[in-house]
């Protein structure tokens, strides 16, 4: 199964027998199976009819709604796993200092040992890019492994990330503007892309976090704010590399998105324009459909391994494994 992105302005979701329609002005514009459907995302201005909103609710299926720049706006989603000893249990390590930095230590290990991978990867091709920020990444992984406290496990990781996104930097096209990450609003076009790659993957974190049993916004790494989903946040840390900003890198330098598939925003800012999201939500979608190897041996795709490490985010959470083991990239 997959995700359905519904990205024409004025088009809706309907329900016909067992299949999903997307019309606009009466016209279907796609017709998918229920059956194959496991997520649907609506981007923008585009609305839902009750009885399809019933009818994914009823086929186990979640409804993610974005803003037209990426912001995530709300979601829809089955009842939750009934699991009340898991939260119960994540509720109450919420105050257990040791047990927020050793999970948030396998969080940060996850992401700076990713970030590292595809590094390696991008000097395999390309011996001009700068080998030292590589070295920072792999000098803030051994230092994240000392870290005795949440803060300066921060610290470690905001540095790790400096050094890796300045070497990203460089394996752009020259002719593509991104001096750091940025964002609220995203000031170049690759800034979109990573903005808006995030958001998704932190929505279907969120719907396998759920699947789990879990709750999404008790983290143990992010600071917790009001309607934030910390603990959705700090587990798709490990994923950022391989799903998200590969495929951004891709995206803008095989030009299958250009400078022509953006607009400005009515805040400033630049945002993906129509045909912009068609080919990125594509692009995400067939990522995500990826199938990978695992610490365990088997292969799934990155969606099914979200929810795999939600479930080993769970082991341990009950005390059912030692530390919180991130999912690694080779």
């Amino acid at each position: 199964m997959a995700t359905l992105y519904v990205v024409e302005t004025g088009a809706r979701i309907e329900k016909d027998y067992q299949r999903i329609l997307v019309t606009k002005d009466d016209e279907v514009l796609q017709r998918v199976p229920l059956a194959r459907v496991d997520e649907v995302v609506l981007v923008g201005r585009v609305g839902a009819t009750t009885p399809a909103l019933l009818a994914l609710l009823d086929a186990g299926a979640g409804l993610t709604m974005i803003s037209r720049g990426g912001r995530l706006r709300g979601s829809l989603s089955p009842p939750l796993a009934r699991n009340a000893r898991l939260r119960k249990a994540q509720y109450g390590r919420d105050d257990d200092a040791d047990f927020c930095l050793r999970f948030a230590r396998g969080v940060v290990r996850g992401k700076l040992a990713n970030s590292r991978t595809m590094m390696r990867r991008l000097l395999r091709r390309r011996q001009d890019l700068p080998r030292h920020l590589l070295t920072q990444v792999q000098e803030a992984l051994h230092e994240a492994e000392a870290a005795d406290s949440l803060e300066r496990l921060r610290g470690v990781e905001g540095a790790g990330a400096r050094a890796y996104f300045g070497f990203w930097r460089q394996a752009l096209r020259v002719d593509v503007d991104f001096r750091g990450r940025a964002r609220r609003p995203p000031p170049d076009p690759a800034n979109a892309l990573l903005s808006l790659g995030y958001t998704l993957l932190g929505a279907a974190m969120i719907a396998a976090l759920q699947v789990v049993g879990l709750d999404p916004y008790l983290g143990f790494f992010h600071a917790d704010k009001y309607a934030r989903p910390a603990l959705a946040l700090d587990l798709i840390e490990e994923f950022r590399a391989p799903v998200v900003d590969s495929l951004t890198l891709m995206l803008i330098n095989k030009r299958m998105i250009g400078p022509e598939d953006f607009e400005p925003g009515r805040k400033g800012g630049v945002y993906l324009n129509k045909h912009g999201r068609s080919v990125f939500y594509r692009a995400f979608s067939q990522r995500l459909e990826t199938r990978v190897r695992h610490w365990s041996g088997r292969r799934f795709s990155y969606r099914k391994l979200l929810e795999v490490q939600a479930r080993v985010a769970a082991s341990f959470i009950l005390g059912k494994r030692d530390a919180y083991r991130s999912f690694a990239w080779w």
